[in-house]
């Protein structure tokens, strides 16, 4: 039977007819199920190296972690004479930036924000939970009369960290969701590293930013050219890097760049982009390592009975853990709402708007770039750095607590959509549901009917008996 043909207004009518949180394409959900799958290893051992931190800077052993937080390596002579900690949240997260470049600059060519009407609504979910939570600090911080810095902590959302959560919390959660949890986490990442770029960027250094946008400009010929090697990129890189710091803006912007650069649509004979083979390279190098030791440095804070209680008594503190428990839960679920209500996309029939909040609850995990935030606004004044990092970490497990609550009392539905995505009873390879306008589907699920009602029919023969009803093909 031949497909039909397309109609003029079929387009328009699929935009009509459009649902928000939907099944994904088989494609997509494939490549969603392998990122997720090495962001929850990445979460995991990012929950790891917290708690390591936290031990570590709680007992005896407090002076040894201080020292060898605060211990100076590299060549002065290039101005890289940092500690450790520096070298963590200035050098290793440049890698984990690097990444989420890569996977932005695919979501905007071949993802969800390819399709300007299908990008809406995780564009403005995510601003409006990035809004929110500034909001919130403001407003706590007004009323209280502290300081203003920090207004930009709780406005982060790290996605390493809420799929661990997810791993352990919803494991039977929906592609659509896990897809809209990421892409949220993209979108996130991106006007993170713009915040971070326009507002904690102080004294420039013109001569060392000309030499890093030279260095991007010959990355992007190179690629332009098809040179191929890591030891011209690798080096390049470096240089690159070594300037953005020396110039004054944060220099995980250079790895952002970098990653927006790679081409991440596929050519003929190519199975995979280039894009999407190095970030397959350096994903676990980035999740494995690079945002392990950024928290194992920089989530060490001192906690106890009067830390924490101060944590909800400083208007600063108490701002951030309000800005990301409810300014982001608010924020993204009336980005998510606004959208469907104001424009032709509506919430997928196998899902409800509980399930959106539930997600929009586990977007307050704001550890690794909450954390670098805190770092870069309360530079001048460690007391209150090290107040700011408790509350990230108390907003985060508020966070997590409510939202596997949530997602807990939902669960049951959650396994049944889950089921139905995974079935296949033809034994394809290819889920049932994706299968289901192919005729030779029907064909192969008429044949396996069909053979088990002979079988029934044999065993009512030996038996004596009627033998066992059976379903009939849909």
């Amino acid at each position: 039977m031949p497909a039909p043909t397309p109609q003029p207004g079929d387009d328009r009518q699929a935009a009509k007819n459009r649902k928000a949180l939907a099944r994904l394409s088989l494609p997509e959900r494939t490549f969603v199920a392998d990122a997720l799958r090495t962001e929850t290893v990445g979460g995991v051992l990012l929950l790891v190296a917290a708690v390591a931190a936290l031990i570590w800077a709680n007992t005896p052993l407090r002076e040894s972690y201080e020292a060898v937080r605060d211990f100076h390596v590299g060549p002065a002579a290039l101005g890289l004479n940092l500690s450790v900690e520096h070298w963590a949240a200035d050098g290793l997260l440049a890698v984990f930036f690097f990444v989420a470049g890569i996977e932005l600059k695919r979501e905007l060519v071949a993802g969800d924000l390819k399709d300007p009407r299908a990008a809406a609504l995780p564009v403005v979910a995510a601003l409006c939970g990035m809004v929110m939570p500034a909001l919130v600090y403001t407003l706590v911080g007004v009323t209280g009369g502290g300081s203003l810095a920090g207004w930009a902590v709780p406005t982060a959302t790290d996605i390493a960290f809420a799929l661990a959560v997810l791993a352990v919390l919803g494991t039977s959660l929906p592609s659509a969701l896990r897809a809209f949890l990421l892409t949220l986490a993209v979108v996130d990442d991106l006007f993170a590293i713009l915040i971070i770029a326009v507002f904690f960027t102080d004294d420039l250094d013109f001569a060392a930013l000309g030499g890093s946008v030279v260095g991007l400009a010959v990355f992007w010929l190179l690629l332009r050219k098809g040179v191929r090697g890591w030891y011209v990129y690798v080096p390049l890189a470096l240089v690159v890097w070594g300037l953005m710091y020396n110039s004054g803006i944060h220099a995980t912007v250079a790895g952002v760049a970098m990653g927006l650069m790679l081409r991440c649509t596929t050519r003929a004979g190519e199975e995979h982009s280039p894009g999407e083979q190095v970030a397959h390279l350096v994903r676990p190098l980035s999740a494995g390592l690079a945002v392990p030791l950024f928290a194992l440095f920089s989530a060490g804070v001192a906690v106890s009975g009067g830390a924490l209680g101060e944590v909800f008594t400083q208007p600063e503190t108490l701002g951030v853990v309000l800005g990301l428990v409810v300014g982001k839960a608010v924020g993204i679920f009336g980005g998510t709402w606004l959208t469907a209500r104001f424009t032709s996309a509506s919430l997928s029939d196998d899902l409800a708007w509980p399930d959106v909040f539930a997600v929009a609850c586990l977007a307050g995990i704001g550890f690794t770039v909450s954390l670098l935030i805190g770092e870069l606004a309360f530079a001048d004044d460690p007391s209150l750095g090290d107040g700011v990092k408790a509350a990230v970490l108390t907003g985060s497990l508020i966070a997590t607590v409510v939202s596997g609550v949530l997602l807990k009392m939902r669960n049951a539905r959650y396994r049944a959509l889950w089921e139905q995505e995974e079935r296949d009873e033809d034994l394809s390879g290819v889920p049932d549901v994706y299968e289901q306008d192919d005729p030779a589907y029907h064909l192969r699920m008429a044949e396996i009917y069909e053979r088990k009602a002979a079988e029934h029919r044999r065993l009512a023969e030996v038996t004596g008996g009627a033998g066992v009803e059976h379903d009939g093909p849909a």
